[in-house]
């Protein structure tokens, strides 16, 4: 290059200027989403429960710990805990989505230009998903710690009011936040995989098009493309996110020593091993694949009705 040439300038990022109803919107659609996917995969989720924390269940697979929950408990069983699920992920959804949507934008902000944006893409994707989940389980903390009793200790209570209600009573906040910190090592590394995997696979797929291909693709083939990524997804962030869900499910139950958080996890995770800490990992995998591939479909369905526009994308052509 001469020396009297100029420095190639970098590339102004077109970033879209979301207005509060937009993030109005990215919350309704959010929580909407998110609490209608988790209540109807409550019934896995009993099951994935009972097999990590009830000996009786040890060694039970997905198909024959359902047998067993409906042949002692009968089928009604399996929606204990619906109420704080359907709650308590309300508004973890509602704030983790708008909150994604929020800090993707503010990072891609902060990069300045789109090379340089697209070059730390998934730094970025990580950023704002660790961000916005560690918000949305200040929310969710309470409530999850009331389903795991609903769910693990029967009779416990008779649903989300009387559970809650007992629960901070009896344990005031420290009991209602005493997973917080598994929580977070638990929903961080979902976060991450559902929303980093998620953009990738889009990426990945997109990048072996061309333009006009991408730009006529039929109503089939783009449910199918967000189907295929959402359901990877879903492996992804049950896969990552696994050994901090059995310990949180632990700790709630009041299982371990006593000491701090760090101890407690620390003996724990030992305790159970690395099988045990994978323990219902089969039926975590089948309810979070189809949790996070519905969600994303749901999210985008809701967005549109709404009239809310589409988030920002940094994908490299």
């Amino acid at each position: 290059m001469s020396s009297l040439e100029k420095p190639k300038a970098k590339r102004p990022f077109l970033i879209p200027q979301f207005t509060a109803g937009d993030y109005q919107s990215f919350f309704l659609a959010g929580a909407i989403c998110a609490t209608l996917s988790h209540g109807a995969m409550t019934p896995i989720d009993v099951v994935k429960t009972r097999i990590q924390i009830d000996p009786t269940f040890k060694g039970l697979g997905f198909v024959s710990g359902t047998r067993q929950v409906v042949s002692k408990e009968g089928a009604r069983a399996l929606l204990t805990g619906f109420g704080p699920t359907a709650v308590g992920y309300l508004v973890q959804g509602g704030a983790k989505f708008a909150g994604y949507e929020f800090w993707k934008k503010t990072l891609t902000e902060v990069a300045g230009d789109q090379e340089t944006a697209i070059a730390h893409r998934t730094a970025i994707y990580l950023g704002a998903a660790s961000i916005a989940e560690f918000f949305a389980d200040i929310l969710l903390t309470p409530l999850e710690a009331t389903r795991i009793r609903l769910v693990s200790q029967r009779g416990y209570a008779t649903g989300l009011v009387s559970g809650f209600t007992r629960l901070a009573r009896e344990g005031g906040l420290r009991e209602l936040y005493a997973g917080f910190l598994p929580i977070l090592c638990k929903q961080i590394p979902y976060a991450i995989g559902q929303f980093t995997v998620n953009e990738l696979c889009h990426e990945f797929i997109y990048r072996s098009m061309t333009p006009e291909t991408r730009k006529n693709l039929s109503s089939t083939a783009n449910f199918s493309i967000a189907l295929g990524s959402g359901i990877t997804a879903g492996f992804a962030a049950a896969i990552l996110s696994q050994p901090a869900d059995t310990l949180l499910s632990q700790i709630n139950k009041g299982h371990g020593p006593t000491g701090s958080m760090v101890y407690r996890l620390g003996v724990l995770a030992r305790e159970a091993g690395f099988k045990g800490l994978f323990a219902g990992l089969g039926p975590r995998m089948i309810m979070t694949a189809g949790l996070v591939s519905s969600q994303f479909l749901m999210y985008d369905a809701i967005k549109i009705a709404l009239g809310a526009p589409p988030g920002l994308e940094i994908h490299k052509e």
